[in-house]
């Protein structure tokens, strides 16, 4: 055992995921962290941790942290507004002139503030974040985001066509300037927050502009975030603007920006075809499902059971402010009643999902994307929530399984007495 002042022991009722398919339940058990890894759970603890100081939590549930990995942080101010349109509408009236703001660095401090105090005290751990057109504002989102503590990857994104004048990019000078960006975070040299390519989707950059970025993606090693087969109005006009295309994600791989030689997360997948998906699974692709988005956005049901039973990596996405918040136990929830609703409206095939199913994909699951995230397991990063949910009670006790699963619909960050990323508390006064 290394010095003591380097392990960390939680006490209280400890539940993860190891598969899909069940929860791991200690009950008032103890869970050891030891130079940011998880050392192991006991019910006694070993001789040799005699002496360590134990933080006990009584009666509370101890979780993953959970990961987000599809959430537009400039669209977090107008989150809840304008939910009466469909995705290609929606981009014009709502999110194009709102993005446009962060030109302004005046209103990105106060914008990002918001957006990094909010996901400080929620129960997300990892998320991937997409910024704006902007390199000056997206610095300062880094910024802000490196000093929560959190362990995120940020995007600057890059559009040069079929976007309004106001931000679209010269495709010379939009792979110019996220060359400029990527100089700047090496030179920054942040310890939680790491740059990801981000092309917001094929229909607004060009063939060149993806040649350039794929250029990057070699030089930087970086992985690629974007969207993917959202919409039906969206497929077909990828299907305009690129006719050599298979399919619409054939149009990022002819590129290689999905998935086989770079870590890649695609947002939606709704209307994935047979070919697609099987593409999706050849090359590793991760999809970002994000329910809530589908249904205030009019996008449709993805059929994510199909998404399990395939392989495919699969976690979760708030996809804020497609998504009303930055809470990933409502993501879950959604997840599982879209699913429902999907199972009895269009294929009884296709089995709704289980508690057990969404908090895996909210937590292990996307984790993967971070390498040896998002559970308990030896080995793993130290990322953990402590949730009290005493205000929740009712007039008879439950066990620790329907705990987790009622705070799944109900917990926001009101239950919420701890959170640790990498082993390091996260400060939530």
């Amino acid at each position: 055992m290394k010095e003591k002042e380097k392990v960390t022991i939680l006490k209280g009722n400890i539940v993860y995921s190891k598969n899909p398919k069940e929860f791991t339940i200690y009950e008032h058990g103890y869970l050891v962290c030891q130079d940011g890894k998880t050392e192991g759970i006991y019910q006694t603890l070993p001789f040799k941790l005699g002496g360590t100081p134990i933080r006990d939590f009584g009666d509370c549930l101890i979780i993953p942290g959970l990961v987000d990995l599809h959430i537009h942080a400039p669209q977090y101010a107008f989150r809840g507004l304008g939910m009466d349109m469909e995705l290609l509408d929606w981009l014009e009236a709502n999110t194009f002139p709102e993005e446009a703001r962060y030109e302004d660095l005046e209103y990105a401090k106060k914008a990002y503030g918001i957006f990094a105090d909010n996901m400080r005290r929620s129960a997300v751990t990892r998320a991937c974040i997409f910024a704006t057109i902007h390199r000056p504002a997206t610095m300062l989102l880094m910024d802000r985001m490196e000093k929560t503590g959190l362990d995120t990857y940020i995007g600057k994104v890059n559009m040069d066509r079929n976007c309004p004048d106001y931000l679209r990019e010269d495709t010379r000078e939009s792979a110019e300037a996220t060359l400029s960006w990527l100089k700047e975070v090496k030179k920054r040299n942040y310890q939680n927050t790491r740059p990801i390519l981000t092309p917001r989707f094929t229909p607004s950059c060009t063939d060149e502009l993806m040649e350039e970025l794929k250029k990057l993606q070699i030089r930087y090693d970086l992985p690629v975030q974007s969207h993917l087969s959202e919409n039906p109005g969206e497929v077909s006009w990828v299907k305009e603007l690129c006719p050599w295309s298979e399919f619409y994600g054939d149009a990022y791989d002819r590129f290689g920006l999905f998935g086989a030689d770079c870590p890649t997360i695609m947002a939606h997948c709704v209307y994935s075809g047979d070919k697609e998906l099987e593409r999706i699974r050849e090359n590793g692709v991760m999809i970002a499902h994000c329910p809530e988005s589908n249904m205030n956005l009019s996008s449709g049901i993805a059929p994510v059971r199909r998404f399990l039973e395939m392989g495919i990596k699969t976690g979760l996405g708030s996809d804020v402010a497609g998504g009303s918040t930055e809470n990933m136990f409502r993501a879950m929830a959604h997840a599982v009643q879209a699913s429902k609703l999907r199972w009895r409206l269009a294929d009884e095939t296709l089995a709704p999902l289980t508690a057990e199913e969404v908090f895996y994909m909210g937590t292990k699951g996307g984790g993967e994307f971070f390498g040896k995230v998002g559970s308990f397991e030896d080995g793993y990063d130290f990322d953990a929530v402590v949730l009290d949910d005493s205000r929740l009670a009712g007039p008879g006790p439950l066990d620790i399984r329907s705990r987790l699963e009622r705070m799944i619909y109900l917990a926001d960050e009101r239950e919420i007495r701890a959170k640790y990323v990498k082993g390091r508390e996260i400060d939530l006064s």
